[in-house]
């Protein structure tokens, strides 16, 4: 064999090598991403499920606050009255009441934000922000991030939201208790498969900019708090966060809750007011759009009605907030 044979081996020998070392970095990489995937699906739904235990029965009394009717004297004076002829009337269980699809659409919110977070943060690194010696994406490009989580979150969140504000009406609204089933079935017997959708612009812009403001409050909090303290080298972003000292995880998403309830916080009401009509009762006329609920709203209660039950809405939002970063923060730290 010529020497000149040889190098043509050689150096086909070298290519193929390459190609299959790029073939199993591709697989490394694809391996990798799923696995970052599942983690955020069952990681961000254990979070979500702990931090809706604990909101929901807030959660009910803002429900029931905001949908109260235009036409008729407010039945509750305030958060203490209507928790208060809640459980007098319905007990513990009637807060409770309609857990289970919050419980499925807490699971699937919280685990669809962290997942697209994560998506729009690669995606970001890949094509318009080239992450340099593992540094963080600046504070803006998190917003940005945050922000389409939201949106994303909200295509998922609307349908689930719409039979939960349904099942938190007070039972002396309707004349029998409805399971979640016969409300779905209620939905797309009047309204279609797009009936589920019903209130969808005002959960895309509160899940928009709430959760625009949710991760950027933490991502600057948890900042602020890595600032004060002496840098120490580590592997991933995940290290920097999970390093924080608990009651410092706590306060930063305890702030997220706050503002991601407060700001855009009657975009929420008017969602709800939406959602919690009869199907039933607009059949024979077409139902109000998010615009036309919003202005009779502020025509008729002004801003005190848009912001209706945020006191105790922004209250039991710190709490849930701050364990589900922590819960989520800590699982991503014991399980890598």
């Amino acid at each position: 064999m010529t020497e000149s044979a040889e190098r043509q081996i050689t150096s086909s020998s070298g290519s193929q090598d390459v190609l299959t070392l790029k073939k199993d970095s591709s697989r490394f990489q694809d391996s990798r991403q799923s696995i970052e995937a599942l983690k955020d699906i069952l990681f961000g739904s254990a979070a979500g499920i702990i931090g809706k235990i604990i909101e929901y029965p807030f959660d009910t009394v803002k429900v029931r606050l905001q949908s109260q009717p235009d036409h008729v004297p407010l039945s509750y004076t305030g958060p203490l009255d209507c928790f208060r002829q809640s459980f007098r009337t319905e007990g513990i269980s009637g807060l409770y009441r309609g857990i289970s699809a919050p419980l499925v659409g807490a699971a699937i919110e919280t685990s669809s934000l962290f997942f697209s977070y994560r998506i729009a943060q690669d995606a970001l690194q890949a094509t318009i922000i080239p992450r340099k010696d593992n540094a963080p994406l600046p504070l803006n490009a998190l917003v940005l991030c945050g922000a389409a989580s939201g949106a994303f979150t909200s295509l998922l969140l609307t349908p689930i939201e719409l039979i939960k504000c349904q099942m938190q009406v007070p039972v002396s609204a309707s004349p029998r208790r409805s399971s979640p089933f016969s409300l779905v079935a209620s939905v797309y017997r009047h309204s279609g498969l797009l009936g589920f959708w019903h209130g969808q612009l005002g959960t895309l812009i509160r899940e928009t900019g709430g959760s625009a403001a949710w991760f950027g409050s933490y991502e600057s909090v948890s900042a602020l708090f890595r600032y004060q303290r002496t840098p120490a080298p580590c592997e991933s972003d995940n290290t920097i966060l999970a390093s924080l000292p608990i009651w410092q995880q706590m306060l930063a998403g305890a702030t997220a809750g706050v503002s991601y309830n407060f700001v855009f916080y009657p975009a929420d009401t008017i969602k709800s007011r939406m959602q919690t009509e009869k199907v039933s009762e607009v059949l024979h006329s077409p139902r109000k759009n998010f615009w036309a609920v919003g202005k009779a709203l502020w025509r008729q209660q002004g801003v005190a009605g848009l912001y209706r039950g945020c006191g105790i809405t922004v209250g039991r939002a710190a709490p849930s907030s701050a364990f589900i970063f922590v819960v989520y923060e800590g699982l991503r730290k014991w399980f890598g």
